[in-house]
């Protein structure tokens, strides 16, 4: 594939640096802030503004693969197994952007090299590129950092794009600039695309039609199906959720989502002694504040990481998971699932999980992450739309009043998670194409100086 040379290319790179310069500046006060406050953005400074990541010593082939925060870490869980079972003679890397990605990433794969992935300045991510010396540059979703893809085509190695999706929101932002993203589409050599709608999308803004496919979405494949899996077993057995408990578990959520599950619980929990409330904040942040909301409420509740210990209650009827990275295995203790982010502006998570373990299903209107998720769901009548805590609460009480129809809405949602099954292998085909490949010659001219 034809890439951009010459002069231009310094110059962009040098323009990058300066917006990046600018909005660091600009959000400063935010950073320390939410440093001094929250704990954030304390940890990885030499990777992520020098690119000081590991030094790769081995001198196998290499793909790097990027994922921003806990999300994209499991999407790429099935990946990484397979390129190590189908390319033995190949060394993974992951590298991620937040905190708590970074810390799942560390023992989710113990056995490669996690790091905090440089930011875009162009000493940065040559720094870092010069370091792993990647023959393949893998980004979940949607990752198009310039300066870090120019870098990577400066050493010859190919850039892919898997469960790449592009929101109409992203889709309106990059569409008006247009030029620029288009000549950095050009150098992208893959895009694994999650459906024909995505795939359209990204030619629209420039990419060569050779290198986008639809391969599904990893999600679906991601998804468990068996409520009995050893993971979910353990938490249950933990948690002391009997058989004849009734889990309403409230997961990935925002201000105010948490708010208002609490309300549904309080209000119907009298004439169902047997309903019990699960709560996952979607940030690590909020833990506390959720914890103040429960004190608030006078329920007898207690965090997840009490479970286990001299301060476990087995009398609590709500419990606050205070932890990162167990929600998938959560949800298979859930009877009635209602998803976050979809009552505040986040535009939804993912709702394949609990659809997958067969629960009954809500989100809110505000789900334009997932629009051809939800889209395929309620088209199966295999969930439901809440708009506010009055409907969230009824949709509740439905379940419990109904447990035979809301046991076959479960059932049509697990048989359409079923029925999308094979995006890995898909996506692990078509990134046999660009591994198989020769290196490509490194860019002369994209030796650009910062």
């Amino acid at each position: 594939m034809r890439r951009p040379r010459g002069k231009g290319v310094r110059i962009v790179a040098y323009l990058l640096n300066c917006v990046y310069l600018l909005l660091l500046v600009a959000l400063a006060p935010w950073f320390v802030a939410q440093s001094l406050l929250r704990g954030k953005y304390r940890e990885g400074f030499a990777a992520k503004f020098l690119g000081l990541v590991p030094r790769r010593t081995s001198n196998r082939r290499c793909v790097w693969f990027h994922a921003v925060s806990v999300g994209e870490v499991n999407l790429l869980g099935p990946l990484v197994e397979q390129i190590g079972e189908r390319h033995a003679g190949w060394e993974c890397v992951v590298s991620t952007t937040t905190m708590t990605g970074y810390a799942l990433a560390r023992t989710r794969y113990p056995d490669l090299c996690v790091f905090y992935c440089p930011l875009d300045f162009s000493w940065s991510v040559r720094n870092a590129i010069r370091r792993v010396r990647p023959d393949v540059l893998v980004l979940a979703e949607l990752e198009l950092w310039p300066n870090l893809v120019r870098a990577a085509g400066e050493i010859g190695a190919k850039v892919a794009i898997v469960n790449g999706r592009l929101s109409d929101r992203s889709f309106r932002g990059y569409r008006r600039i247009r030029p620029i993203v288009a000549r950095l589409l050009t150098r992208v050599d893959l895009i694994a695309a999650q459906n024909e709608e995505y795939a359209e999308r990204f030619l629209a803004l420039g990419a060569a039609e050779e290198s986008v496919r639809v391969t599904g979405s990893i999600k679906f494949d991601n998804a468990a199906t068996d409520r009995d899996n050893p993971k979910t077993k353990r938490l249950r057995e933990l948690a002391g959720i009997s058989a004849t408990d009734i889990v309403f578990l409230a997961g990935s959520t925002q201000h105010p989502e948490e708010s208002l599950a609490l309300a549904a619980f309080a209000k119907l929990a009298p004439d169902w002694p047997n309903l019990r409330l699960i709560l996952v904040p979607r940030h690590p942040d909020r833990f506390d504040e959720v914890a103040a909301l429960l004190d608030a409420s006078g329920i007898c509740w207690q965090r997840r990481s009490s479970l286990g210990g001299p301060a476990a209650d087995p009398q609590a009827r709500a419990l606050l998971v205070d932890t990162v990275g167990e929600l998938g295995a959560w949800w298979g203790t859930a009877h009635i699932a209602v998803v976050g982010g979809s009552l505040s502006r986040r535009g939804g998570q993912n709702m394949i999980e609990p659809a997958a373990y067969g629960a009954a299903v809500a989100f809110g209107p505000n789900t334009w992450n997932f629009r051809d998720v939800v889209a395929a769901l309620l088209a199966a009548d295999a969930a439901k739309v809440v708009r506010n805590g009055e409907e969230m609460a009824e949709f509740v009480r439905w379940v419990l009043a109904s447990p035979d129809a809301a046991a076959a809405m479960g059932a049509r949602a697990q048989r359409l998670v079923r029925g999308q099954l094979g995006a890995t292998e898909r996506t692990i085909d078509a990134l046999a194409t660009v591994m198989d490949c020769d290196r490509a010659a490194p860019e002369e001219s994209g030796r650009y100086a910062a």
